[in-house]
Formats: structure tokens, sequence, C-alpha cells
């Protein structure tokens, strides 16, 4: 049993090291992240609210794996154009700029007050 955890973590980790080394999106994504996370500190944020977000913010970058994986297995299937293909694509692309935008609101709605109080000082 234990062993199977492990190797799943083992590939798991192998599929982090492959998005943080090839995935321009991905990496962008984990330095804002780090950002967010060192924000959270700085502005001294509840916990509740660093919850929301570091939830908010690995939900981002799952879904960016998840559009990534997709797209490579499109792309194994064909390399010409197919209209179905290019759907997928355009709808896992969809689900990263939604979690992107519903993400800024998120972090918005927290950091904004914190933000405005740290400026008027």
């Amino acid at each position: 049993m234990i062993r199977k955890v492990a190797w799943g973590f083992g590939y798991a980790m192998n599929g982090f090291r492959i998005a943080l080394r090839q995935e321009h999106n991905f990496q962008i994504q984990v330095v804002g992240a780090l950002l967010v996370f060192a924000a959270s500190f700085f502005f001294n944020i509840s916990a509740l609210e660093f919850a929301v977000v570091m939830l908010t913010a690995g939900f981002i970058m799952s879904i960016e794996l998840l559009n990534t994986a997709l797209e490579e297995l499109c792309d194994k299937h064909t390399k010409e154009h197919d209209p179905h293909i290019a759907k997928i694509k355009d709808l896992a692309a969809a689900a990263v700029t939604v979690s992107f935008f519903f993400s800024l609101i998120v972090g918005t709605a927290i950091f904004l007050p914190y933000l405005l109080e740290y400026v008027a000082r």
C-alpha cells in the first residue's frame, strides 16, 4: 500500500517537474502563487483568507496541468487540424481562463482592503 502511494507520488512529482521545465504558463502561475504566498505574510491575512488564497492558487495550477495534459493527448492523436481536437483544446483553454478570472476576483476581494490600508498609512 505504502509502496503504491510512493510510486504515485513519484509520478506526480515527475509531472510537476515536466510542467515546471517545459510549460511557460505554469512557470508564471508558480511565480504568481509564490508572490501571493509572500503577500499573505506581508499583509498578515487571516487563516481563512490564507486558506482561500492557497486553494485558489492550487486550483489554477491544477487546471493548467489538466489543460496541458489534454493538449499533449490531443497532439499525440493527430498533428493535422481536426475541428473536434480544436474544440477540445479551446474548451480546456477556456477552463484555465475562467479559473484565472475568478482567482483575480478572489485575490482582489482579499488583498485590496489590506493594500488600501497599507497605502493609507
